[in-house]
């Protein structure tokens, strides 16, 4: 599978008010930095050359766009090369718990907004790991509890990547390669609104119907 595929599993696409919107959650850039990686994985150049492939209306990024904390010299570097080939597309940031000092990267970009949630033709969006906002909407896409599960046959166990759906609320697996999961039971104790919920349904990026999942 090429890595395009794989970031196209990964990720939605939804028809819009706003024409195609482009979806993804997570994609923890400059994951290489925090985790003590001496190689250059590029992800942040392969994650624009995909956006600009699919060619979307709007590119909604369910938070975490980057993965340190802060803001050094070489992380800036790469949250550029992300951005700059975008300039044509607007690109629309959920705030997530990484995301701290993002708008001194983002400011120089007139086409992306950094926001706390937006809503589109009655679907919410936002990273997920703070309280819904009020108001009545039809569903809901967030990403924050990276969801995973572990399947096991004959003594292998092997854990992969699921979108995890409860109800109107649809979590969406982290959409770096490089980052595995989290065991969906611990995933979805990070989202305070899902955290009390007892199953879900999920889904394989393929999107193959696994079936319903208890979580509580």
């Amino acid at each position: 599978m090429s890595l395009f595929s794989e970031l196209q599993f990964l990720s939605l696409e939804l028809g819009t008010s706003h024409g195609k919107a482009l979806v993804f959650a997570d994609p923890h850039i400059g994951f290489e930095l925090s985790r003590g990686l001496r190689i250059r994985t590029g992800f942040e150049e392969v994650l624009a050359q995909f956006v600009l492939e699919r060619d979307p209306d709007v590119l909604i990024i369910l938070g975490d766009l980057k993965e340190p904390l802060g803001l050094s010299f070489r992380l800036k570097e790469m949250l550029l090369r992300f951005f700059s080939p975008l300039k044509d597309i607007q690109v629309i940031i959920t705030k997530g718990n990484h995301d701290g000092k993002i708008e001194e990267i983002t400011r120089k970009f007139e086409n992306v907004s950094v926001v706390e949630n937006f809503i589109l033709d009655k679907k919410l969006f936002l990273h997920g790991h703070t309280k819904l906002p009020e108001g009545e909407f039809q569903e809901v896409f967030l990403g924050h509890a990276h969801p995973a599960y572990t399947f096991k046959s004959g003594g292998v166990a092997k854990k992969a990547k699921v979108f995890a759906r409860a109800g109107k609320f649809l979590v969406l697996p982290t959409v770096n390669p490089y980052i595995e999961g989290f065991d969906i039971r611990e995933g979805l104790k990070l989202v305070p609104f899902l955290k009390d919920v007892s199953e879900v349904e999920i889904f394989l990026p393929e999107g193959v119907y696994v079936g319903r999942v208890k979580v509580y």
